[in-house]
């Protein structure tokens, strides 16, 4: 059997089982019980779209103050919020301000009060610790993870949640920044965990890496790291996809039209998923594996490229792998210059869907703005593993 052979069952295989795949995984939440009785509530910083937010509301928790720099992810999570609240009693009749613009501008008076909530969560801006960015010891925006520990020493919540990129859990360049919040975190009496997860362990279609420092207040537990659901079982993109409407119809019509080109000095990897191949950041998604990480950036040529011959029909051999095998035997200069027609961007709901976000979620704002949300979110079936781990930890401590 021939390697295009072997790649055509696997292929095939692949989809047979995703047909067979139950509901209640990835973006659709009917798996999830409804809970008449909140489990405690939560202030919400850099909320964004509401990624980490909604793992949270639909394990049980409500928010009472939400703080957000833009205006257009706000109105996408209070979009998210109604759409949850149809299904979670918890929820019903609830109610929380809403804070637009730069935490930092806030008044005294309009910040969470002491007592307010059991929990505080959020995702400080990452940019100035992200191997994608500059990773600028004195950029402005890396100083948020201290400000979000003083909402913490404010609030003395139960419990706290940071999230951020893999960077700053792992980079030897910020470890006195991790060292120091930390031991920040240790003054204000909580146990902390700092732990590093793969939302495609976590029943997530990506392969996306990010650090959580997870903090328990001493006389409310010890923190625990999150239970990983699919390490044996990963979801593909196919899947993911498999959950929307046809391409193009409604319900995943939101389209990208940025065009494709082949790069002319393309880099390349031993994968064809991976490297430059085309100009541009956005690279083609295998449609049989978990994605590779959605970055904020999508809306143009960043935004990844789905082969849709192969969609439609999965013995198709992807466009791409036979590019890539092409450029292997004749070197680094590129072969054509020519993309074929079914290769296109990917949707504003696939990219939705790859996250997790509640199928059928509305999104607000410019297309571009819409791509930053989503990438810019935590996938909110990885929000809700962390969710659980703690209410483990908090239940724990009452057993």
């Amino acid at each position: 059997m021939t390697k295009s052979q072997r790649l055509s069952n696997q292929r095939a295989t692949s989809t047979a089982n995703a047909s067979e795949a139950p509901r209640g995984v990835m973006g659709d939440y009917s798996d999830i019980e409804p809970i008449t009785s909140p489990l405690g509530t939560f202030v919400s910083l850099y909320a964004g779209a509401g990624g980490l937010d909604i793992g949270f509301m639909l394990a049980g928790f409500i928010p009472v103050w939400v703080s957000e720099l833009d205006p257009t992810a706000m109105q996408t999570h209070e979009l998210a919020f109604e759409q949850i609240s149809q299904t979670h009693p918890h929820l019903a009749s609830t109610s929380h301000s809403t804070h637009v613009g730069d935490i930092l501008a806030i008044t005294e008076d309009n910040l969470p009060t002491p007592g307010m909530a059991d929990l505080v969560i959020g995702g400080p801006p990452c940019q100035g610790f992200s191997v994608a960015g500059k990773m600028d010891p004195n950029d402005e925006r890396s100083k948020h993870v201290f400000h979000f520990l003083d909402i913490v020493e404010r609030v003395n919540p139960r419990a706290f949640v940071m999230e951020n990129v893999k960077a700053l859990y792992q980079n030897a360049r910020w470890e006195t920044i991790r060292t120091a919040l930390q031991a920040r975190a240790e003054t204000l009496g909580y146990s902390t965990l700092l732990t590093l997860t793969n939302a495609a362990d976590f029943g997530v279609p990506q392969a996306r890496e990010r650090m959580f420092l997870i903090g328990i207040r001493r006389d409310c537990g010890t923190p625990e790291a999150p239970t990983p659901t699919t390490q044996s079982r990963r979801f593909s993109v196919r899947e993911a996809f498999e959950q929307l409407p046809r391409y193009n119809t409604p319900g995943n019509d939101s389209l990208c039209y940025a065009q494709i080109t082949t790069a002319k000095s393309p880099v390349l990897r031993r994968s064809p998923y991976a490297g430059m191949l085309f100009n541009g950041a956005g690279r083609p998604l295998n449609l049989e594996a978990p994605s590779m990480t959605l970055p904020a950036s999508m809306g143009g040529n960043k935004t990844p490229i789905i082969d849709q011959r192969v969609l439609e029909n999965p013995a198709e051999e992807p466009w791409v792998e036979r590019y890539h095998r092409e450029l292997w035997s004749r070197g680094t200069e590129a072969v054509t210059s020519e993309v074929p027609p079914f290769l296109r961007r990917l949707t504003v709901e696939e990219a939705a869907a790859i996250q997790t976000f509640p199928i059928g979620m509305r999104w607000c704002g410019p297309r571009s703005t819409q791509f930053r949300q989503i990438g810019n979110a935590v996938p909110p079936r990885l929000a809700l593993a962390v969710a659980r781990s703690i209410q483990n930890a908090l239940k724990d401590s009452h057993s």
